[in-house]
């Protein structure tokens, strides 16, 4: 309990903050950086230097009650194929704007419900992707994967169009917590997805899981982690349950008396956690685990883990490029986000616009702390020396951080002169410690609790 209370005095249960998959953070962008910088950045990219490209699919057939995202429900394919349709437009776009030469490192699909797309659907956008941006011999193709809304002839479709990784929607395997959160999904169902999976040759598996989720508790838990470790994914996902009702309405459903209270929480990702790395799992940054041979632990292994929209990765490419509504594009120097809301994204493109409706431009000091707190996202230490030899003399901006730093949480972080780290036992606190170096905390802004 000593431990505990020692990270609740440092607000680990009580703080709010990001979660940092992009610095500045996504309430800082502004409507005054759009469509304009976003085709200049994106006519100014390097030819030579491999891209990644995200697609976000807004639908669900259900929507969830805890998710967040996003997305909207629909019965009929109907909204979905007139936005494949809209995709292709901005991808035509794209190609009277993008250098020549360009091409595709990573792709990745999220949403909302790739697999909502029937096999023709999935066929036509991939392949009107490639068309404007062709792939490296060695590019990754990744796509969510909802196992209730996937069948045999779906994944054969993905897989011959190059899909090597997939991502699988978990969350939690016990009844009472599915139904509590509107999402039903038996384990026997997402076992034979995975066997599709693994029969069609993807050679990365990963599950997402989340904790705090309604009436979950450590057996309940304990009996999702061994079920989970039964399909032997390569990684592994453990999100927090973000309560944010206040942005995303369908939440309002959710009781948040069956909630699990902060200690109950703090005990389920520990629990969690522990069990992964007792089954041969490295844990990785705050959140992610992997086995030792997969590209992410190798990754972290060799300093070159990274953090972006979709959590960890392993993506060696500087610049993603967001394609759909309310994705985010990660240019060299700006963040650029498409109309979030379906209508607005389809008026923007159908008007030969493109779609980017705000974001923000990063001067030397944003990408300065950018880095630095990716390092500790990342690698749990910050180190000025390797900032110093990207960044100059600008890393002396960051002395005053670290120092205060120091002052506030004393012992709780390691390290003299040049490094800071933080212990294994503390790293709970990273988010909160990330914080201190955050020059764009907008006022009124609210964010998920740090534990």
């Amino acid at each position: 309990m000593k431990q505990i209370d020692r990270l609740r005095s440092f607000g680990l249960f009580e703080t709010r903050v990001p979660r940092y998959t992009s610095y500045p953070t996504a309430p800082v962008f502004s409507p005054n950086v759009g469509a304009t910088v976003q085709a200049t950045a994106l006519a100014a990219l390097n030819p030579a230097d491999p891209v990644s490209v995200y697609i976000h699919i807004p639908f669900c057939e259900r929507l969830c009650w805890f998710c967040a995202c996003r997305t909207q429900g629909t019965k009929t394919l109907s909204p979905v194929e007139s936005y494949i349709g809209t995709l292709e437009q901005e991808l035509a776009l794209l190609a009277s704007t993008l250098p020549d030469g360009l091409r595709m490192g990573r792709m990745h699909w999220g949403g909302g419900t790739p697999t909502i797309l029937p096999p023709s659907l999935i066929h036509r956008l991939a392949r009107a992707v490639k068309a404007v941006i062709p792939h490296t011999d060695d590019w990754e193709f990744s796509v969510e994967i909802d196992p209730t809304m996937v069948d045999g002839d779906k994944v054969a479709a993905l897989a011959a169009e190059g899909m090597n990784r997939a991502s699988i929607g978990i969350q939690d395997f016990d009844p009472e917590v599915q139904q509590a959160i509107g999402r039903l999904q038996p384990f026997d169902m997402t076992r034979d997805c995975v066997a599709d999976l693994r029969a069609a040759g993807i050679r990365s598996l990963n599950a997402d899981l989340v904790y705090g989720l309604p009436h979950q508790d450590l057996a309940r838990l304990d009996d999702t982690v061994s079920k989970v470790l039964e399909l032997s994914p390569d990684r592994i996902a453990l999100f927090g349950y973000a309560h944010v009702p206040w942005m995303s309405k369908r939440q309002q459903l959710i009781d948040e008396d069956a909630l699990p209270k902060d200690l109950e929480r703090y005990r389920l990702s520990e629990r969690a956690a522990r069990r992964f790395v007792e089954a041969g799992l490295e844990s990785i940054g705050i959140d992610h685990f992997a086995r030792p041979e997969d590209g992410l632990a190798v990754a972290a292994q060799s300093g070159r883990l990274r953090r972006n929209f979709q959590g960890y990765v392993d993506d060696s490419c500087a610049t993603l490029i967001g394609l759909g509504a309310s994705s985010i594009s990660r240019l060299p120097t700006e963040y650029i986000q498409n109309a979030a809301a379906t209508p607005a994204y389809v008026q923007r493109i159908e008007a030969g616009e493109l779609a980017g409706a705000r974001g923000h431009v990063m001067t030397e000091d944003d990408l300065l702390r950018a880095r630095a707190i990716e390092m500790l996202m990342c690698d749990f230490r910050l180190d000025l020396e390797a900032l110093r030899e990207a960044h100059g003399d600008a890393v002396d901006a960051l002395r005053p951080e670290v120092a205060l730093l120091r002052e506030r949480f004393g012992d709780m972080v390691e390290g003299s002169g040049t490094m800071v780290s933080i212990p294994p036992e503390v790293r709970a606190l990273t988010r909160i410690i990330a914080r201190q170096f955050d020059a764009h905390v907008p006022e009124g802004a609210r964010f998920s609790q740090a534990s």
